[in-house]
């Protein structure tokens, strides 16, 4: 019997468990694997992107060179970002690696002062070797590396980053369970990702064209993480002291063809898994026509809404400041508010 067929009847409940038992317990005794590694071959994240697609969209993005360096502008102002994050700590780092990298946008924003070295990992690597001439005020180490999949050492790092590629990733909680064994105790994860209600206009203005030309919806836009579950996510992996805050950047373009346009020089087209190959002419017309009316500036210009979600989570330590237990206030909350209530 397959793994897969051991799985699926296991996650069914299907009256074939007896069957599935008795194989497992005869595979397992055979000395070569146990059962729960056995299953866990078989049930793999649930993947939502294709990652394969996505490096492909970011080697052709960086291969036009001079098309890819006009559209950094987002990457550049969101890295600045995180980097005065990690200026806000009051620390000075001999090595920050960097997954999800790209060109280099983070180099640009920090200097000697934060740390001596920036490892920069990123998958594509037409990316990564875009702009392998410039020059930044750190040491930079460029490797090719998957960011869904960091391989470091156990508590080897001092901190971690990230600038707009986690939205890509399938196995989030398990890219932040790496990281947070890679980490020293009390090292600290920086990143950001684009989520929650980014590129609404865009996304409500196709659904609208599809449905009136279709029929239906189609996946167009990719899904994106409800800020509200980051905090969630972050506390799963184990990381503590979470912090999360969202940052809405609005960008005006003549049209939503040259927003299509810019995104796919970024190399952030549409990667889900179940997307169309294509999308009809008249669909495109259509949601741009509606694109302008429902949400068109008065000056003829289309805005565009990136909402980037920003997360700090540090590896616990002893060190680390805690609660106090339970009942050991000296002060009844109920007097210090009844004074402050008579004080008004």
């Amino acid at each position: 019997m397959s793994a897969y067929r051991v799985s699926k009847y296991i996650l069914s409940g299907s009256s074939k468990w007896q069957t599935t038992s008795y194989t497992l317990r005869r595979y397992t005794t055979s000395g070569k694997e146990t059962a729960r590694e056995y299953l866990n071959k078989a049930v793999k994240p649930f993947e939502v992107f294709d990652r394969k697609a996505k490096r492909q969209q970011r080697d052709r993005a960086a291969a036009r060179t001079i098309d890819s360096r006009e559209v950094d502008y987002l990457r550049d102002e969101v890295a600045a970002r995180v980097a005065d994050r990690l200026l806000d700590i009051k620390r000075r780092y001999h090595t920050v690696v960097e997954l999800g990298s790209g060109s280099g946008h983070l180099a640009k924003a920090v200097d000697d002062d934060m740390m001596d070295r920036l490892i920069m990992c990123e998958f594509s690597q037409h990316a990564l070797n875009r702009d392998a001439d410039a020059q930044y005020d750190v040491e930079v180490e460029r490797r090719v590396m998957d960011e869904e999949t960091p391989e470091f050492d156990d508590e080897s790092l001092d901190a971690v980053v990230s600038s707009l590629s986690m939205h890509w990733v399938n196995d989030l909680p398990g890219m932040l369970i790496q990281i947070r064994k890679a980490l020293v105790p009390d090292g600290v994860f920086i990143g950001a990702m684009l989520g929650g209600d980014s590129l609404f206009e865009l996304r409500a203005s196709l659904q609208l064209a599809d449905s009136e030309r279709s029929g239906g919806i189609a996946a167009r836009v990719s899904p994106l993480t409800n800020t509200r579950d980051v905090g969630s996510l972050l506390n799963r992996a184990g990381l503590t002291l979470s912090t999360v805050d969202i940052d809405s950047i609005v960008v005006n373009y003549p049209s939503m063809l040259h927003l299509i346009s810019d995104i796919n020089a970024m190399g952030e087209g549409n990667a889900v898994v179940q997307r169309l190959p294509y999308i009809r002419r008249d669909t495109l017309l259509a949601a741009s026509a509606i694109y302008k009316e429902l949400y068109g500036n008065k000056d003829g210009t289309i805005p565009a809404t990136f909402q980037v979600i920003y997360m700090i989570g540090w590896k616990p330590d002893p060190s680390q400041p805690k609660p106090l237990p339970r009942g050991s206030g000296k002060a009844p909350l109920g007097e210090i508010f009844d004074s402050t209530f008579k004080n008004l």
